[in-house]
């Protein structure tokens, strides 16, 4: 049984100023404002339109990130149906196989200390499922069968792509206090990642949550970003 840290990593985004300048063209073919294009006018733009609620031009843009969570947080994640996902399948992964390491691995609930009673309450029962599983696949069932025993914890792998509108959308939601501490742990980290790497359009949701951006830095895992 392996227990890891939650993290992500940045598959595909656009550089920076090209993501304004692309929209800016988006924008104004709206106005038929071509003309006002200038080395500065961009930033401008993006931050009036922003102000005013004239979103739907940030959907010209899109990034990928693969984020590494357990299950039940995964689960929440893929309601966001703008998307689009590719998820890690427990049908066809089989975790006795020698590529798994014979395991599995499981998130890290960063809100028990472990030396805590709960904390060791869980990770009891995580070993148990792991050898109801590991003896399951050993007596004969499939993966698909086998799953059934997982737990919430498992460790999974998503690929997903949203536009630039829509990941103002999860970030305004999944950062909030009202969500699960584990979501708030992927996405408070990878906010601020996005307000580094995109001028402008992530500005407001970055002032909003700084103060836990600044909190969860010291608990998230980025893992290997690229």
């Amino acid at each position: 049984m392996k227990v890891i840290d939650p993290y992500f990593d940045i598959l595909s985004m656009p550089a920076g100023e090209a993501v304004l300048t692309h929209i800016e063209l988006a924008a104004r073919t709206c106005y038929k404002s071509e003309d006002k294009i200038s080395a500065d006018s961009a930033a401008r733009l993006l931050k009036g339109l922003l102000k005013s609620g004239h979103h739907s031009v940030f959907e010209h843009v899109s990034a990928s990130v693969r984020v590494v969570c357990d299950r039940g947080i995964s689960h929440e994640i893929v309601r966001h149906r703008l998307c689009a996902f590719s998820q890690e399948s427990t049908r066809y992964a089989n975790y006795s196989k020698d590529k798994f390491g014979q395991e599995i691995t499981l998130i890290r609930p960063f809100f028990w200390s472990e030396e805590s009673d709960a904390y060791q309450i869980w990770k009891q029962q995580m070993a148990l499922a792991e050898t109801a599983y590991l003896n399951l696949i050993d007596g004969g069932a499939s993966a698909q069968e086998a799953r059934s025993v997982l737990p919430n914890s498992l460790k999974t792998e998503i690929v997903m792509t949203a536009n630039m509108r829509e990941w103002r959308h999860i970030f305004k939601l999944r950062c909030s206090g009202a969500s699960h501490p584990q979501i708030r742990q992927l996405m408070l980290p990878l906010l601020d990642r996005f307000n580094r790497e995109i001028p402008v359009i992530f500005d407001d949701l970055y002032q909003e949550f700084r103060a836990d951006i600044d909190r969860f830095s010291t608990i998230a895992a980025l893992g290997p970003c690229s």
